[in-house]
């Protein structure tokens, strides 16, 4: 792709009247390194991660742009010095550490990922860090292993739809938490044994109904606080739990003996801040065991709504009143 410009719209956290706010900026086309591109952006993907960075609670990391935005969808328009995989036109997904809410956005060339069969460009902006995130913590942290059973809160979010649909794809029995009957019923129609409304159910009592007393293997969860100690009474012995984010707080009381009578694992890991080459890891295990699922069929993005630049603050208010299901996208 030829004739580039030398500037871009791109969306900053910033202030207007003392109340701070994403905004549009014009700023330089950023340059392209070694063994990275320049994306021409077709969609970018909002993640509550953005709506930190916009209060200032969760900076980019070292080297990485001030721009909002860490993944996006659309095509190759230059390559930097050594990259291989990848050619001018190709039509890709990214993982970036920020920038993605821009008309073009740089990314290593292992966190990129063709666009899969059978999925737009734009819905292809809802991929990258929902799977990327799922992977790493669910099989590489947690070490879900066949047959056992899984349990991943915010079921209508974007990780919850990628964790729902992907492990019942990969023949896991599937619980999940939301937040009103329509979305308990997105996500059993993407694959959860059972949708459990947290405002009116208690979901250590219903999985304790649902698994007979056993518990479930592997938790994935992003709320955080009172969820926690919950979360070691549903587990099964030998069980894991992974914290990726602490929406009620993150700090919790503990009972120290469940965890040591269980034999519990505790865990929990960020995305942004790994290596490309951490990064290119996940990649490829995406590349090799996911792919091929949307490709046949069997998975698919879940896109909620679909914003213009212009209206980014839109679009952060809906992710903020958390009436959404699956993936809110931005597109230039």
């Amino acid at each position: 792709m030829t004739n580039l410009p030398s500037t871009m719209r791109a969306v900053l956290p910033g202030e207007v009247g003392g109340k701070r706010v994403p905004h549009i900026a014009r700023i330089p086309l950023p340059e392209v390194g070694p063994h990275e591109v320049l994306l021409k952006v077709a969609a970018a993907g909002l993640n509550r991660a953005d709506l930190l960075q916009v209060q200032g609670f969760y900076p980019p990391p070292p080297g990485a742009p001030e721009t909002l935005g860490m993944e996006a969808s659309g095509t190759v328009a230059a390559v930097g010095a050594g990259t291989t995989a990848w050619r001018v036109g190709d039509q890709v997904c990214v993982l970036v550490p920020g920038g993605g809410y821009a008309e073009y956005c740089v990314a290593h060339e292992g966190s990129i990922l063709r666009v899969p069969k059978g999925v737009s460009l734009i819905d292809a902006g809802a991929l990258p860090e929902a799977y990327f995130t799922v992977w790493t913590n669910v099989i590489d942290r947690a070490r879900l292993q066949p047959g056992e059973s899984f349990l991943v809160h915010g079921g209508s979010s974007g990780i919850g739809t990628a964790a729902i649909q992907l492990f019942a794809a990969r023949g896991h029995r599937v619980f999940t938490t939301a937040g009103s009957p329509a979305k308990c019923d997105a996500c059993t129609k993407l694959g959860a044994a059972r949708a459990i409304n947290y405002r009116n159910e208690d979901f250590v009592e219903v999985l304790e109904a649902e698994t007979k007393g056993l518990g479930v293997d592997v938790i994935l969860d992003m709320v955080g606080g009172s969820y926690v100690m919950k979360n070691i009474q549903s587990l099964k012995t030998e069980g894991r739990l992974v914290n990726i984010a602490f929406q009620e707080g993150a700090e919790a009381t503990l009972n120290l003996l469940v965890i040591m009578l269980k034999r519990l694992t505790i865990t929990g890991s960020t995305l942004r801040p790994r290596t490309p080459e951490q990064k290119a890891e996940i990649g490829k295990s995406l590349a090799r065991e996911v792919w091929p699922l949307f490709d046949a069929g069997r998975l698919k993005p879940v896109v909620d709504s679909v914003y213009p630049l212009e209206k980014v603050a839109d679009a952060h208010a809906r992710m903020a009143g958390s009436q959404h299901i699956g993936k809110i996208l931005l597109t230039p």
